[in-house]
């Protein structure tokens, strides 16, 4: 099968000068770039006023659950995402033994949201990812093998340092996963049980995951108060292992910290100068987006999500977690404080007869259940079983700029996949930055920006043959307007699909076509060690 993309204004992704070319597929690849004739039996596309790029590259993302449900994917093929990451913040989908599904589909809620609509003993990496072959997805998909679910396999899920032999099992899990073609590891170190392991347990595996040349990709310990030694523990953990290191969604929380953005960049610069392979994604919206019980105190999640709700029954530790919140605890990233009750909103739940609350902030929870906000989001927990989401306001317009500038960044989405109002970023980070930052703001030019979506993370992570318009690789290419391309989602009415994404082709087939969805799934599982 072969598509001709005529007439398009070419950016290739390297972030030198767009031109005008042709664009010849031929099977899954491109044929060639240049000035050509129509081909006999090929689908042309006139590509006049439009920008032909690369497919974009989204190196954070939680379809973990959500691609075996309803495997398009269409909240990223709509804004012309051809390859994802999954795996993200230490807590996903496998391994996964037997003994632990319970715990860990109430811990994975908030995250990846809930189902009963597939089979969860696959146990491994290797058969999660067959799980996603067998369902043909939309996109290629990449794995990260989770820092958490290893630990839950090798020790459980309590608070406490691992014995030499556990430890060597976690060595032993990270081969095993590393050889199923994960990606590297994630860890998310404000989640539980990743928060309990300290820094030379992930340096450890991080020595296997050099091995295999993959990345270490952590949210952070503190992206708040305690960031500088956050960002000095990522940094010994890449010195210490050999380890590529990739720092999630990069930001400085709350006002009293932004003082700490320029010692934060010092830092990152250092690494470099150091040899150590530094690089972070970001997505383009002041506000981030989690679930909601990361508000309590680290002591509450201890022993898994069971053991929170026993304690979120009981009124004297209900006063303890008041407590811990309003004075802090050290290296604790503390959301109510940099955020506030009226700076987090509640995303999504479950149970219908909450629906209603969807959409308020914790303030407004606590004004309409007639209750002070904090016994109104822990009953509210409580009801739910933990499985909330929510979006928190913690930064400036002139600081997503400032980070989007830096030459480690790369675009990512960080889309949470929950029902009810998610983080408009699930649809719309890689049009926004395209609409707003380049076209709007001229913050930096299409170029630039089309290098930070695509090359960019494939060089990062290592992907081969994609990431880049050149003749012999995957044809993953995305064809959009640069004069309307805009997110249109809002923290209010998020479920949106952007403008301006004329057409999206992966692997040599049109998945999108004049901005409607074709129903080809012709996505991958791409396994780092079998390119």
């Amino acid at each position: 099968m072969s598509i001709l993309i005529k007439n398009g204004l070419v950016v290739d992704g390297t972030g030198e000068k767009a031109y005008k070319a042709d664009v010849l597929i031929e099977d899954d690849r491109i044929k060639q770039i240049g000035e050509i004739e129509n081909v006999e039996g090929a689908e042309v596309i006139d590509a006049e006023g439009l920008v032909v790029a690369p497919g974009f590259i989204d190196t954070h993302s939680h379809s973990d659950l959500d691609v075996l449900i309803k495997p398009e994917v269409l909240p990223k093929v709509m804004q012309g995402v051809t390859t994802e990451f999954l795996g993200q913040d230490g807590i996903s989908m496998a391994p996964l033994p037997k003994k632990y599904i319970s715990p860990w589909r109430k811990n994975l809620a908030g995250l990846d949201g809930v189902s009963d609509e597939i089979d969860w003993e696959y146990e491994t990496t290797d058969n999660y990812l067959k799980m996603i072959e067998d369902v043909e997805p939309g996109l290629n998909e990449c794995y990260l093998v989770p820092h958490g679910n290893i630990r839950m396999e090798a020790m459980g899920l309590d608070n406490r340092l691992p014995t030499e032999e556990e430890m060597q099992k976690m060595r032993d899990i990270t081969e095993r996963e590393m050889q199923a073609g994960a990606w590297g590891l994630s860890t998310g170190l404000i989640y539980m049980p990743c928060a309990y392991g300290e820094t030379e347990e992930i340096i450890e595996m991080c020595k296997v995951v050099a091995e295999h040349d993959g990345a270490f990709v952590t949210h952070q310990r503190s992206e708040a108060d305690t960031i500088l030694e956050s960002m000095e523990e990522v940094i010994e953990i890449g010195r210490k292992s050999g380890v590529k290191v990739h720092i999630s969604h990069f930001k400085v929380c709350g006002k009293k910290n932004w003082p700490k953005i320029d010692k934060v960049e010092e830092l990152l610069e250092e690494a470099q100068k150091e040899g150590i392979p530094t690089s972070f994604d970001q997505y383009p919206y002041v506000a981030g987006s989690t679930m909601l019980g990361v508000i309590l105190p680290p002591w509450v999640h201890d022993g898994g999500t069971d053991k929170v709700l026993e304690r979120l029954k009981d009124p004297e530790l209900r006063k303890k977690m008041i407590h811990d919140i309003e004075n802090g605890i050290p290296g604790w990233d503390n959301f109510i404080e940099f955020a506030g009750f009226d700076g987090i909103f509640i995303t999504s739940v479950n149970k219908e007869h909450n629906k209603d609350v969807v959409g308020l902030s914790l303030t407004e929870l606590g004004e309409k259940w007639g209750k002070d906000p904090y016994n109104a989001t822990f009953d509210l927990l409580l009801d739910e079983e933990n499985a909330v989401g929510m979006v928190d306001f913690y930064g400036t317009e002139e600081h997503v700029i400032r980070f989007m500038k830096r030459p480690e960044m790369n675009a990512c989405t960080d889309g949470l996949l929950s029902p009810g109002k998610p983080h408009p970023r699930l649809f719309g980070s890689f049009p926004r930055i395209l609409g707003k930052y380049v076209r709007e703001e001229k913050a930096f030019t299409l170029e630039e920006a089309i290098k930070k979506m695509t090359k960019k993370p494939a060089t990062t992570f290592g992907i081969k043959d994609r990431g880049e318009l050149k003749e012999g690789y995957f044809a993953d290419i995305t064809v959009f307007n640069p004069d309307t391309i805009i997110d249109k989602g809002t923290y209010q009415d998020p479920v949106q699909y952007p403008e301006g994404i004329e057409h999206v082709i992966i692997n040599g087939k049109l998945t999108i076509k004049n901005g409607e969805h074709t129903g080809n799934r012709s996505g991958r599982v791409l396994r780092m060690n079998k390119q």
